[in-house]
């Protein structure tokens, strides 16, 4: 009886261990395809990805190659690319209510902040977001409904943190004209801590808000001197980019000192 009991045991523990093997193999995948369904779905843009690499067992995990495009009607070929980012969750969370994930590290960004001094690529996008998430119908197919599901799936993130990012500055009021500026630390602490938590939606515009933040102010510094190294521009077009430029919060770069 002892010996039944013992071969019963080791078998469990190698069921178990072939379980979390399995749970791991295919969990990549699934993240992968989730972020390539449910990124399009609330940003209105196409989002694709490399590879996904996650251990259940330890908590680990990295992302490659995340290309996030832009809206209709924006001539850049995209608006977000992430060579690679890391993070670290709790392992027993996933099974849970919330998922916790301690932190986050996205390196080396390349931003495209893409502008004609009246709109931007990325405020277009923020838009898309509140449209998605901001309410609606609850009708609807059920993949649809699903994915929905998937994307208010409850999250904590302690700590979030790009770090070494570039800002691409293209302004299209200047005939295209284009700078590179670097992209300050953005550091989000917190997220979700309380029993609602935060959803991917939510932590996308915390992120993406963040971001163009930055890229506003960063971008104040080399609309002058994109302006006076513009060839062919006209004084009617020079007057509509500096009007266009008060009103986005960068008046009189435009104007000659």
């Amino acid at each position: 009886m002892k010996k039944l009991v013992i071969r019963i045991l080791i078998a469990l523990v190698v069921l178990l261990i072939l379980g979390v093997l399995a749970v791991s193999f295919f969990l990549d995948g699934i993240v992968k395809r989730g972020i390539e369904t449910v990124g399009p779905m609330l940003t209105k843009v196409d989002v694709k990805l490399d590879a996904v690499s996650l251990s259940i067992l330890s908590g680990s995990g990295k992302i490659k190659g995340l290309v996030v495009g832009n809206p209709e009607g924006f001539k850049t070929p995209s608006a977000i690319q992430v060579g690679k980012a890391s993070l670290s969750l709790l392992p027993g969370s996933v099974l849970g209510d919330k998922v916790i994930i301690k932190s986050i590290l996205v390196e080396a960004p390349e931003i495209t902040f893409e502008t004609d001094l009246r709109a931007n690529n990325l405020s277009k996008i923020l838009a898309n977001l509140q449209e998605t998430t901001g309410g609606g119908s609850a009708s609807g197919t059920n993949q649809t409904k699903a994915n929905q599901s998937k994307a208010n799936r409850k999250l904590e993130v302690d700590d979030f943190l790009i770090s070494g990012g570039r800002i691409h500055v293209s302004l299209t009021t200047l005939g295209g004209k284009s700078a590179t500026v670097p992209l300050p630390e953005v550091h989000l602490t917190g997220l979700g801590q309380g029993p609602d938590g935060i959803t991917a939606a939510e932590l996308t515009k915390r992120v993406i808000q963040a971001i163009e933040k930055e890229a506003v102010q960063a971008s104040s510094s080399v609309v002058a001197d994109l302006a006076k190294d513009a060839t062919g521009l006209t004084k009617d077009a020079s007057k509509t980019a500096t009007d266009a430029a008060s009103k986005l919060g960068l008046g009189g770069l435009l104007k000659k000192k």
